[in-house]
């Protein structure tokens, strides 16, 4: 009923029809027409139709004067509406004024109506739906006032204080769970509640500017507190982190070893010295590979990744949950993880000398890095060691101890360096993109209190990682895409041209380019309503087929060319910021940064829920059997992960960001050496050179001179000295101030004061 109701508006004009008009035209009658109106209820509740008055719809991807999408609040107060769909001669997002923001929360779906268009081309409009809440509850900080009880969201984004209405303040005990905590329990009256922080389900939302209300469910203790921050992280981003009962019932049915015939019919692996290669903190471990040369002078590499698939079944309760958590999340001194504890660091765990169930690629390699021969199968491993990457590193580099504790598969190491390196060769010949961006690694003393953030160390045993597990992805996505069978693959788009032209205006200033030479735009003639009511046209200058001409090699060539040089930390940074976001989807796009045609993810099944799709797609083809899921339904997941993967990034980075600003609390008036990363009209940021650490130089508090911005150079500059602040220049900077709940530091320059001159006739 639903496809029928949108093919037959497609047809109408401007793709608008009344309930009546559908009714007569498609026939429905009696039962037809309830399911006619529950149709319509659906679709408009999707934001596929709009209602724009009761029983008047208009088809959402037809309408040139609604938008549906995503509401993104600034902390100023207006907002930005994120369009679901690209929009008909609509460049970039919706601007809602700071008045139209009122009436929905950050992050909610909303219908809005569009408006006029400025001399920028920004279109600003107004919201009159909100489809779905993202805000069912809110962190924050309680406040007792005079006038009553509120909390303060922390979620800068969300405005709105929320009043708690009496005998709401404190939360209720749930079926034995409690979620007060000893900080609760310590607050007995209300004003010792002041402070705490809290979380609220809100039981009516803020419409025309009313303030929302709501109750306190938990109360988690006070913003210093030993854990809060990640316990807000957590909420603040909507992630979820107790597993409902029917999946922890799941969980704890979960066998504690593998039985004897749970392995027949499996490929019998556990004769081979098969290594897992993690970090020193990783607990679970869901890879593990070998390798070994052949006579014919080819490698063998054997790929095995943990079997979640047999232990975690399709529409069972873990399976659900598994499915709404898409991903871990890991914080830097614990984890959320997408799998019960039972299964994730359990029987799905490869541990060592323990008998475990895997889906294992295996692949004949040639000395260019082709793949001339590959086979999938379900194996039985036993991991013959937890190696870290820190181990292999040392066995590598010589360390005589680690050689002799490993010396007898230290030569299995020694093939897996040699084999990383020519797959590494193969991805540079096609144009693979390897950015190597360092990430910022948190360090904590024997108290859990953290000590330095420093760039997180990469070595060769990283690499030989890197390069099996991308090896196996990119096996299985061409092997079950060469067969037809439908999977979520990892995609990843080519640039906009706009990104692509910008980088090149910054990398110019630095003597370098991507060579691509001239990018074909063309104009675009773009109807606008003038502020008289009037219509009237402007031209848009627009990428010609998008970034057609721009290809990877152009990355891999630029990367090459500042490997080792001060300014690649920068240059590398821009040139990631100028690429799209990698993502799921049920259709195929290829890998821009690869360089691949066909690309999945396969390798981390306990931690990703795509890569236990695409394990149930190679499932479902090695028995013979229908297809697992039919592409509408990937298509959703793949949808789902995206979003899932954005919430859990960013809630890492910005707990990161946070942990950084409180360790720097106490460093206020210290000086640092170092690097301008960015410059902006209201200052330039800085990266600390020797803690992996950012912050502002505010424009206003350059000394000695007036200092303006020229967008052309991007360049600071001194109006009567001429001094310049640049990206990549080396400053030595003085800590003023740090903003701990926004995450920011503020520094000054810290240059010696200089002598006075005398006067003259003295």
């Amino acid at each position: 009923m639903e496809r029928a109701i949108v093919a037959r508006m497609a047809k109408l004009p401007r793709g608008r029809a009344t309930y009546k008009q559908l009714a007569r035209e498609m026939g429905a009658k009696g039962d037809e027409r309830e399911r006619l109106e529950e149709a319509l209820r659906r679709l408009a509740a999707r934001g596929e139709l709009i209602e724009t008055q009761a029983g008047h719809y208009v088809l959402a991807a037809l309408s040139g004067e609604y938008a549906v999408g995503r509401l993104r609040m600034h902390r100023d107060g207006y907002g930005f509406v994120i369009p679901d769909r690209p929009l008909a001669n609509v460049e970039g997002d919706i601007f809602i004024p700071r008045e139209e923001a009122g009436r929905a929360m950050h992050g909610d779906r909303v219908v809005a109506r569009m408006g006029r268009m400025d001399s920028g081309g920004r279109v600003s409009g107004e919201i009159v739906k909100v489809l779905t809440r993202a805000q069912a509850t809110v962190v924050g900080e309680f406040r007792v006032r005079g006038r009553g009880n509120f909390v303060e969201p922390h979620d800068e984004r969300v405005r709105q204080w929320i009043e708690i209405p009496e005998g709401m303040e404190r939360p209720a005990r749930e079926a034995g769970v409690d979620r007060i905590g000893a900080a609760g329990e310590a607050a007995e009256a209300i004003e010792d509640l002041d402070g705490m922080i809290v979380n609220v389900e809100i039981l009516e939302f803020p419409e025309d500017g009313e303030r929302a209300v709501g109750r306190v469910i938990e109360v988690l203790g006070r913003t210093g507190d030993f854990g809060v921050d990640v316990e807000i992280m957590i909420r603040k981003h909507h992630i979820p982190h107790r597993f409902p009962e029917a999946a922890v019932e799941e969980a704890r049915r979960a066998p504690g070893a593998v039985a004897e015939a749970e392995t027949a019919g499996r490929r019998d692996f556990r004769g081979l010295d098969i290594v897992t290669i993690d970090g020193e903190t990783a607990r679970d471990f869901d890879d593990a590979v070998w390798v070994e040369k052949l006579k014919n002078g080819n490698y063998a590499l054997q790929v095995h990744i943990a079997d979640v698939g047999h232990y975690v079944r399709p529409g069972s309760a873990i399976d659900e949950e598994a499915r709404l958590r898409g991903t871990s999340v890991y914080f830097p001194d614990r984890a959320v993880p997408m799998l019960p504890v039972e299964l994730s660091t359990g029987i799905c765990s490869l541990k060592p000398e323990v008998d475990r169930l895997v889906m294992s690629a295996l692949m004949e390699i040639d000395h260019r890095g082709e793949v001339v021969g590959q086979e999938f199968t379900r194996g039985v491993i036993r991991s013959a060691a937890r190696m870290t990457y820190t181990s292999v590193h040392a066995l590598l580099e010589g360390d005589e101890e680690t050689r002799r504790e490993y010396a007898e598969m230290a030569p299995r190491f020694e093939l897996m360096r040699e084999l990383a390196k020519i797959l590494q060769r193969k991805r540079e010949r096609r144009g693979s993109i390897d950015f190597d961006m360092p990430e910022p690694l948190i360090e904590f003393d024997e108290y859990g209190q953290m000590k330095s953030v420093v760039r997180g160390p990469r070595n060769i045993a990283h690499r030989i990682i890197e390069e099996f597990m991308l090896a196996a992805n990119e096996a299985v996505a061409g092997h079950l895409e060469a067969l037809g069978r439908a999977l979520i693959f990892r995609i990843h788009e080519q640039p906009e041209t706009r990104r692509v032209m910008e980088f090149e205006d910054v990398a110019a200033h630095f003597g370098y380019s991507l060579g691509v030479g001239a990018i074909p735009v063309e104009r675009h003639a773009m109807a606008i309503r003038r502020r008289d009511g009037t219509k009237g046209r402007r031209e848009v200058v627009r990428a010609a087929g998008g970034a057609g001409r721009i290809t990877s090699r152009h990355y891999q060539r630029l990367v090459e060319k500042i490997q080792g040089k001060p300014e690649e930390r920068i240059l590398s940074y821009l040139m990631l910021r100028s690429l799209k976001q990698a993502r799921y989807s049920a259709e195929n796009q290829g890998h821009f940064a690869l360089a691949a045609s066909s690309y999945t993810h396969f390798t981390s099944p306990i931690r990703r829920y795509p890569d236990l799709m695409v394990h149930r797609a190679l499932g479902a083809w090695l028995d013979g059997a229908a297809e697992p899921a039919e592409v509408i339904e990937l298509r959703r997941i793949a949808e789902e992960a995206s979003e899932t993967e954005r919430r859990a990034a960013e809630a890492e980075r910005e707990l990161v960001e946070w942990k950084k600003a409180r360790f720097m609390e106490d460093r206020v008036g210290e000086e640092f050496a170092a690097l301008i990363i960015s410059t902006a009209k209201f200052g330039f940021f800085v990266e600390l050179e020797d803690l992996f650490i950012e912050g502002l130089v505010p424009i206003e508090t350059l000394p000695g001179d007036r200092y303006h911005y020229h967008e052309n150079t991007r360049r600071i500059t001194g109006m009567r000295t001429r001094r310049q602040f640049g990206i990549g220049d080396n400053v030595k900077v003085r800590l003023d101030r740090v903003d701990t709940m926004e995450r920011k530091l503020q520094f000054a320059l810290a240059e010696p004061e200089r002598p006075r001159g005398r006067k003259r006739g003295r």
